[in-house]
């Protein structure tokens, strides 16, 4: 690791500095201590997470090296962030993620550079102001630090900017799926091209598809009250966006939004507190099943979605459910590994 870091320090030009026990921020949040096996595969996965961000800043670094790209330190109180939020919080200190990075860049210096152009107002260009491609955390947190930031400027177009603000989050997977998806329906709005926005994202249609589906269907500002909910993936947003189709539903929301206790939980809490109350039944309520048709049409299923306990029930063929139950481990892991990239 060490050696690695060394390395990073070298392309940037700066001095190789000893290893210091602050790790990459993100991978280091929440690292177990007690000897367990389930600490033990948290602290692997932790690791990889430490492994494919060090892989992407390295890449990045490659591509300004090859490009002959100047770094150079700016005041980060100069500059401006994107034109578009890509995200749903604010970094402050009392996010442990967000002072692990403060505590990184603290002891072993900013190894990546952020992406900046000139302030697209002449006026601001001329006094010395910035606006972000991307890097907004690490600007924040050299903000916080009182140091100046490292940074890459470089002439951008509007949609150079947002292709280059998607992209680093895209590779990096630091957006939850409602970012992404309220990310680009702004994006559309402020009306950039459909293809643009698949770029930004590193999207395929179907994939674009689906965001815009729950960025159609959620309320913003209900969104915006949970936050970036980093556990909740398409599926339990769409079962969220089903439940909020009425006045009444969306009012419910609204008086969870305002207790105590939602405002004291974390935004996967959140989003748990709003989801139980829009699906918890009155007494003597009849539940409601979904069918589940095969192309033809035909019934072969139905599910009863329940925020804690749903229910599929197979109509008539038990080979097919025989099956459906073999498929479980297969089904569960790639549900798995899709929330990991949602």
């Amino acid at each position: 690791m060490s050696r690695r870091r060394d390395e990073l320090k070298a392309l940037l030009g700066g001095t190789s500095q000893p290893e210091t026990p602050a790790p990459e921020p993100q991978a280091e949040v929440g690292r177990p201590r007690a000897h367990s096996s389930s600490g033990a595969v948290k602290a692997m996965g932790l690791a990889l997470g430490n492994l494919r961000a060090e892989a992407q800043d390295a890449r990045l670094l490659r591509e300004q090296v090859a490009k002959g790209e100047k770094i150079i330190e700016i005041d980060p109180g100069l500059i401006e962030p994107a034109f578009v939020a890509d995200r749903l919080s604010q970094p402050d200190r009392s996010d442990e993620a967000f002072d692990a990075l403060c505590r990184s860049i603290e002891s072993g210096g900013q190894e990546v550079p952020v992406l900046v152009r000139p302030h697209p107002e002449a006026d601001k260009a001329r006094a010395g102001w910035y606006q972000t491609a991307y890097g907004h955390r690490r600007i924040a947190a050299t903000r916080a630090l009182g140091i100046k930031v490292r940074a890459v400027v470089r002439p951008l177009s509007d949609e150079e900017l947002v292709v280059a603000q998607g992209k680093e989050n895209s590779e990096r997977r630091d957006l939850s799926f409602i970012e992404r998806a309220l990310f680009a329906e702004a994006l559309l709005r402020r009306g950039f091209e459909r293809g643009t926005v698949q770029s930004a994202l590193s999207l395929h249609k179907a994939e674009m598809t689906r965001l815009l589906q729950v960025a159609d269907a959620v309320p913003v500002d209900i969104a915006r009250a949970i936050g970036p909910a980093p556990k909740a993936g398409r599926t339990r947003w769409m079962l969220l966006a089903d439940q909020l189709k009425t006045p009444s539903a969306r009012d419910k929301a609204e008086r969870e939004i305002a207790t105590e206790r939602f405002a004291k939980a974390t935004s996967d809490e959140r989003f748990v507190l709003i989801l139980q109350r829009l699906t918890k039944r009155s007494k003597g309520s009849a539940d409601t099943a979904e069918a589940l048709t095969e192309d033809g049409g035909r019934v072969v299923a139905t599910i009863r979605r329940d925020a804690k306990r749903p229910v599929i029930e197979f109509k008539g063929e038990a080979d097919f459910a025989a099956f459906v139950a073999d498929e479980i481990p297969a089904l569960y892991a790639a549900f798995k590994a899709r929330g990991r990239e949602d």
